[in-house]
């Protein structure tokens, strides 16, 4: 099978990488190799390589910073996201993009489906379900993923900041009363890649997420003491539950964004132990 794979250097692109089975072919690129917002540039690349299936997972992510960058924002989560979809419409190419969590609201205290309606409430979120939407039209033969919190050892995330925190001393305040699943970026590589490996490949919207539900705090918790348990050195920062409205002002993140993975499960993707996983970001930020 032949894979153009965007994003290549962020945490999921890495794994992505990492984990394709070693007979297909791959050409990944970057935001320096190839721009999506260029739509022909995109198809030019397509046609060139001929690929099986297009994997996206570059985006411009952080939401407090998009919002002073309203016009790239959408540049490139949105019409970049266009442009492969129609690229690998072009060329008979599946396509798996990457969304996420925030499409939601927040005022549900139940998991969300891919049947839910959206309802997003920042400039990001509005940006990538515009993306979802654009590409769903655009390729019939297309996957939405949408995921959450990915965290891994090898990128600046919420666990790798975290731990970096926590080396610096002093109380870390964490938001206590906001709920999601945080979701290891090899698994969902690993679910990307085994989405092409179906006998029948699964068009429109899926979730896909850790299977275990935490605020900033509680998670924050689990890893730091995952550290100490691993390394009795290891000294525990003082953590302080804080409301999200002091925190989040800037980036106004849906307070439970909690996805029901049922429909992604019963395809056979089932997450990890986030034990584990923590674990392994452990190894993978103190290479040990």
């Amino acid at each position: 099978m032949r894979i153009l794979l965007t994003g290549s250097k962020g945490q999921l692109g890495q794994y992505v990488r990492s984990r394709l089975p070693e007979d297909w072919e791959l050409i990944a690129t970057d935001s320096k190799t190839l721009d999506i917002t260029d739509r022909d540039a995109v198809l030019s690349m397509a046609e060139n390589f001929q690929p099986d299936a297009v994997i996206n997972t570059a985006a411009y992510t952080g939401a407090a910073k998009a919002e002073d960058n309203a016009e790239r924002v959408f540049a490139v989560n949105a019409a970049g996201t266009r442009n492969l979809a129609q690229a690998a419409y072009a060329v008979g190419a599946k396509f798996v993009h990457i969304s996420t969590d925030y499409v939601f609201g927040g005022n549900s205290r139940i998991p969300y489906t891919e049947d839910d309606p959206p309802n997003p409430k920042n400039l990001y979120a509005q940006s990538k379900l515009a993306g979802e939407l654009l590409a769903l039209a655009a390729e019939p033969d297309t996957v939405v993923v949408r995921s959450s919190w990915i965290y891994s050892g090898i990128v600046r995330n919420f666990v790798t900041g975290l731990l970096e925190r926590a080396a610096e001393g002093g109380e870390i305040a964490l938001a206590d009363d906001n709920a999601g699943c945080p979701t290891f970026a090899g698994d969902l590589a690993d679910t990307v890649i085994g989405l092409l490996q179906l006998p029948r490949f699964p068009q429109g919207l899926l979730h896909y997420c850790g299977g275990k539900a935490f605020s900033d705090y509680t998670f924050a918790q689990a890893v730091l003491q995952t550290a100490a348990e691993r390394n009795p050195a290891f000294v525990m920062p003082t953590l302080v539950p804080t409301p999200s409205s002091v925190l989040h002002k800037e980036r106004n993140a849906p307070l439970y964004s909690v996805l029901n993975c049922d429909k992604a499960r019963s395809l056979g993707f089932i997450p990890g132990s986030w034990h584990k996983h923590a674990a392994t970001v452990l190894e993978q930020h103190f290479g040990a």
